[in-house]
């Protein structure tokens, strides 16, 4: 059974946004951290953002610079990633994960299916 289930990819020009959910069980949605991933096609997956679910700090890679937002709805179990001001180099499949750590891609638990995001010029 799938835990983890993105949205929301689709096709944007440069500078334009995406919002990126992930739907998770409620037991998953309970766990200690999620966040999300992305991978281009032959590079390595890598670390986008995380949220600790229990204390509510939020975590984001270095090139993410503020134009991306990881947030959570409690009530509908999901798991949000809006992304502003996006460039071609964001391009990617985008996975939701979870589990104790996730900003580390070898100690996450659970992935989604991933979604796929591209920007164009």
């Amino acid at each position: 059974q799938v835990q983890l289930v993105e949205s929301g990819g689709g096709v944007v020009q440069a500078g334009g946004s995406l919002r990126l959910s992930c739907e998770a069980s409620p037991q998953t949605f309970s766990t200690l951290a999620m966040g999300w991933f992305r991978q281009a096609p032959g590079k390595e997956r890598e670390f986008v953002a995380a949220m600790n679910l229990i204390a509510g700090s939020t975590y984001y890679a270095d090139f993410v610079e503020g134009r991306f937002t990881i947030s959570r709805d409690n009530a509908k179990n999901i798991l949000y990633l809006q992304m502003d001001s996006l460039q071609p180099e964001d391009t990617g499949v985008y996975y939701c994960a979870a589990g104790g750590v996730v900003t580390i891609a070898a100690q996450v638990k659970s992935w989604g299916q991933g979604t796929q995001v591209t920007v164009s010029s």
